[in-house]
């Protein structure tokens, strides 16, 4: 039997190709997405037979040597089927072979495959490919207990053992901090920074009921958010609902004077308008406040679900404002958690929160280093936990 995939852009067009290679008589074995090693080689990748096991009839007789009664030999459909099974056991050798040398640097052939499959994960979940080559090179120095020479890795592995030796190396590379405020200072201050559509307001209502109203702190919102329309309205109507104090300013002179007016307030939550990447300017002065503020604990909001490149330009672009903290939001529409953990590498700011719905309050976590080992090696699988 002749079995050979075919990738295209479509799995028509890769259907059409193996036809006209195999012949009318071909047998679709497998179609589905092609996997990220040889996305390169098509969108697509279907699997085909040729005809020729389909030719034998479906039931055949034979004498038994010495005796009249005819026996039934298996199938035709039974034989492909168990032959279709041991094909995908060779595909499934096939793609980690493939994983191995496509996700690797050259000078790698032949390391282990604990080492080029963790590789190959990391550089998946959108991990930088020199920072992906770090860590793992990094685990199989931490398992072995010596340097090797540069560009060379350890052959051989202990699975369990490689494993943990990767998640330790992964968790030197950030922190995690889910507090709110700085210090011991009162009261605690909390403002909320970052580009538009980041989800910052919802995002404070959350932390508001579940740092403040279930650990009975008195909390105050206050709202720097001008430009967009109803965006006050909409922190005033939350305010209400939950039966704490609410303000917009305009200045950030009256900002100075609220805070130091409600200095017995335990929680203050500040809202700013979201800045895209060339409005810095307009915000010289909030950005001067907030930098130069002490006491104020400030969280950039960004959505999980950005393109890593876009990401880092952000992050860099929200440095005026002197961001101690970065806070994920929208952890359910991506799949792809490694540009979380990568930032929080380049930059050295800790991870404080995450929010992985719309639900309020629920939909909120405080970020650890094991969720974020989850994320980031296993794609989430594990169970979200919930701040309440």
């Amino acid at each position: 039997m002749k079995i050979k995939s075919y990738y295209s852009r479509t799995v028509e067009d890769a259907m059409a190709a193996a036809r006209h290679e195999m012949g009318p008589e071909a047998m679709l074995v497998n179609s589905r997405k092609a996997p990220p090693e040889v996305r390169h080689l098509g969108e697509y990748e279907v699997v085909f037979a040729d005809g020729a096991a389909a030719a034998v009839p479906a039931e055949t007789a034979t004498k038994s040597p010495g005796e009249g009664a005819a026996v039934a030999v298996v199938p035709a459909s039974d034989r492909l089927s168990t032959e279709v099974a041991e094909l995908k056991k060779e595909l499934e050798g096939m793609r980690r072979a493939i994983t191995r040398t496509a996700y690797a640097p050259t000078q790698w052939i032949g390391v282990s495959q604990d080492i080029s499959e963790a590789y190959a994960a990391l550089t998946a979940a959108e991990v930088p490919a020199e920072l992906a080559r770090e860590i793992v090179q990094a685990a199989g120095d931490r398992l072995n207990g010596h340097q090797p020479a540069p560009g060379r890795a350890t052959q051989r592995t202990d699975n369990a053992a490689f494993q943990r030796a990767l998640r330790e190396e992964v968790s030197s590379r950030f922190t995690a901090d889910a507090t709110l405020g700085r210090g011991a200072a009162q009261p605690r201050i909390a403002a909320l920074v970052g580009p538009p559509g980041s989800g910052k307001t919802t995002t404070l209502v959350k932390l508001a009921v579940n740092y403040g109203l279930a650990a009975r702190r008195p909390v105050l919102l206050l709202s720097m958010d001008t430009h967009r329309v109803a965006a006050a309205d909409q922190l005033r109507s939350y305010a209400a609902i939950l039966g704490v104090g609410f303000q917009l300013l305009e200045t950030v002179s009256s900002l100075a004077q609220t805070i130091e007016e409600n200095r017995g307030k335990e929680l203050i939550f500040i809202d700013t308008p979201g800045l895209a990447h060339g409005d810095m300017e307009d915000s010289e002065n909030l950005a001067h406040f907030l930098a130069t503020r002490g006491d104020i604990d400030t969280h950039l909001v960004l959505p999980a679900s950005m393109k890593a490149a876009d990401l880092a330009r952000m992050v860099d672009a929200f440095e005026i404002l002197r961001p101690g903290h970065l806070l994920f939001t929208k952890l359910d529409e991506t799949g792809s958690y490694g540009p979380i953990f990568s930032e929080a590498a380049r930059t050295g700011k800790p991870l404080s929160f995450f929010t992985t719905g719309q639900r309020i309050p629920e939909d909120l976590e405080a970020a650890s280093p094991e969720r974020v080992l989850d994320l980031v090696l296993h794609g989430g699988v594990g169970r979200a936990r919930s701040a309440a």
